[in-house]
């Protein structure tokens, strides 16, 4: 390594968005080091590259500090709350640039609302359109997803000589994504059905952001150190019904939208994509502030998610496994949101 290598570390980097992130930047000739709790094994073509993992506790503030101190770079992907606000606090003056990965439900609605609150279509927030850097976000003392993000995302800017980039994604897909949210159109189309039911005429959308683009973004902001907020979405504006006509080509099958006017009924046509209104996020401040143009489109990035997915699966069939054991969060989330209840989608189009 030469002396005038840039240096990286990535805090939860075996995730999605760090996985990417490390390739990116080993690519362009950076030394990462790729920090993480050992639950995900990551992208293990990175060995080939200049790419060290080591097993950290982020809880373990005083290690943390140690090894993230002296780097040109330190990108949380897991930052939750203040107290790791807190914790990269302590980095001011120490780091080149500090790279955080916030959420794009920190926003508000025109009414106040936010994303943890909604329990239907009747009280989904109604965004403007698109959503930019500089529109409220949610400012209460509940400890759900949202308003701590937005909670961090404060303590971090009100840190003197910090330079960090805070970056609120949408609906992050990829490959090594433990929620990968296209599973619902790809078990579909692996189960041999060659028709899905779509509420909203099929039209809701709700902003994607490819890890790809996520990783461009980050390198970029790495180049220019700064303190700002910045949208990370992909700028392809789909909606769910060309989320699922990607899916379904990737996997080079035929696809049948049934689209129908109004809500999900009894959860049918419901999708994890499916919002009251549209949930759209403006890059325009990314492209002023940094220089950014998107590097893939949808069609293109969901393509290596699928490949990734499907992998995955048949490596767990070969342990005698199903899909639940690969994607044990998703797991979850489909049963409780009914995502494969065929049977009901059946009837509802046979009722018709």
């Amino acid at each position: 390594m030469s002396d005038t290598t840039r240096t990286a570390m990535l805090i939860g980097g075996t995730g999605q968005i760090g996985s990417a992130v490390a390739r990116r930047l080993a690519a362009d000739g950076w030394s990462v080091l790729v920090a993480h709790r050992g639950e995900h094994h990551g992208d293990t073509e990175l060995s080939e590259l200049d790419v060290t993992s080591i097993r950290l506790d982020r809880d373990d503030t005083d290690a943390l500090i140690e090894r993230a101190r002296g780097h040109d770079l330190v990108l949380d992907t897991v930052a939750y709350e203040p107290r790791h606000g807190e914790q990269l606090a302590r980095l001011a003056g120490e780091v080149g640039s500090l790279v955080v990965i916030s959420t794009g439900s920190v926003y508000t609605g025109r009414d106040g609302g936010y994303l943890d609150i909604v329990t239907g279509p009747d009280d989904f927030p109604d965004y403007p359109v698109p959503l930019r850097e500089t529109d409220p976000t949610v400012d209460n003392a509940e400890r759900t997803y949202s308003p701590l993000k937005a909670a961090l995302e404060r303590t971090l800017l009100a840190v003197d000589d910090l330079p960090v980039s805070i970056l609120r994604p949408g609906a992050v897909y990829g490959p090594f994504s433990p929620a990968l949210r296209e599973w619902y159109f790809i078990k579909r189309a692996l189960d041999g059905r060659d028709r899905v039911v779509l509420s909203d005429d099929g039209a809701n959308r709700f902003s994607t952001s490819s890890t790809v683009n996520i990783a461009e973004l980050v390198a970029l902001c790495a180049d220019q150190p700064g303190k700002r907020v910045l949208n990370a979405v992909d700028t392809d504006d789909l909606s769910v019904a060309d989320i699922a006509g990607a899916v379904y080509r990737a996997l080079d099958r035929d696809l049948e939208v049934v689209a129908f006017p109004g809500p999900p009924v009894d959860g049918v046509g419901s999708t994890p994509w499916t919002v009251g209104h549209p949930l759209l996020l403006s890059m325009a401040g990314a492209a002023v502030e940094v220089g950014y143009r998107q590097q893939v489109h949808y069609e293109e990035a969901v393509a290596a998610a699928v490949d990734w997915a499907v992998r995955e699966v048949k490596a767990a069939e070969l342990r005698q496994e199903d899909w639940t054991a690969a994607f044990p969060g998703l797991a979850k989330r489909a049963e409780a949101d009914r995502w494969f209840d065929y049977a009901a989608e059946d009837a509802f189009v046979a009722a018709r």
